[in-house]
């Protein structure tokens, strides 16, 4: 399997970059998956320059439901005539961050709701042999801090993220799992994989949703800390984050993880 990344907050290879998230998916087999399509239609542009044909993605999937994850679904109806894309029943209800004192509206296009490509998905969708979609995560272990920023799907209640849902791809020996922003918690999204599969994951790439937690520099330290110390726990995982986890925050995991933990920026390829 390989995953690239087309859109992320930064770039080592010089690509341009912009603040979401966008993964192409290849398996063994063959198949093509796009996990996230970005704010807008630079993930199309950045396939290109990396030379994937974007209109040969077989499957789509969409996180949840915030514009820097799901923004590039019309250009990505517009590219490939074939792929379904999975998305959650929630994922077109309104949401918002606190942006100072007002709220911004942070949700996808709602005129793209009627598509016939779109498939909705509720707690579990399997989409094929190995391939399996989950939502529904509940649990409050060392969920982001940041999360109290979020509204939705009424700007006067803080966000319960239904909507957001994640990819499990078994692969021989390998247990992959992908989130787009873990708003649930990376270690309860982990806790339900296990549960839906029996297994442990070998490899997680998500972003964290460290960035912009509120806390005071003395609490953020310790509330990764503690993440970090719980992830290393799970042995013979290995993690890739990006985006949201954000780039100091990483660096914080990163001291207590060491080769545990890798971030993976905007061009670049791993294959498992």
């Amino acid at each position: 399997m390989t995953i690239t990344s087309l859109i992320e907050n930064t770039s080592s290879v010089g690509l341009p970059v912009e603040h979401g998230l966008s993964l192409f998916i290849e398996s063994d087999n063959g198949l093509k998956i796009l996990f996230d399509m970005g704010q807008g239609g630079l993930f199309a542009r950045n396939a290109a320059e990396l030379g994937i044909e974007l209109q040969k993605v077989d499957i789509a999937i969409i996180s949840h439901g915030h514009y820097d994850h799901g923004g590039g679904l019309r250009t990505f109806l517009e590219v490939n005539e074939k792929a379904k894309v999975y998305i959650h029943g929630s994922a077109f209800e309104p949401h918002y961050s606190l942006r100072e004192s007002d709220l911004k509206y942070i949700g996808l296009d709602s005129g793209l709701k009627g598509n016939s490509r779109l498939v909705f998905c509720g707690e579990r969708t399997d989409i094929g042999t190995g391939i399996l979609l989950f939502a529904g995560v509940k649990g409050n272990c060392i969920s982001p801090p940041g999360n109290k920023l979020l509204f939705g799907p009424s700007e006067g209640r803080n966000d319960d993220f239904r909507h957001e849902q994640s990819l499990i791809i078994q692969e021989g020996n390998k247990i992959v799992l992908f989130a787009g922003c873990a708003h649930c918690g990376i270690l309860n999204i982990m806790a339900k994989a296990r549960q839906l599969t029996g297994l442990s994951p070998t490899h997680v790439f998500s972003g964290m949703h460290l960035a912009k937690s509120g806390l005071p520099h003395q609490q953020e330290r310790q509330f990764i800390c503690t993440l970090a110390e719980r992830l290393m726990k799970t042995s013979d995982c290995n993690y890739y984050t990006m985006h949201c986890t954000g780039v100091p925050q990483y660096e914080m995991l990163k001291e207590r993880m060491g080769n545990r933990i890798n971030y993976m920026s905007c061009g670049e390829s791993v294959e498992l």
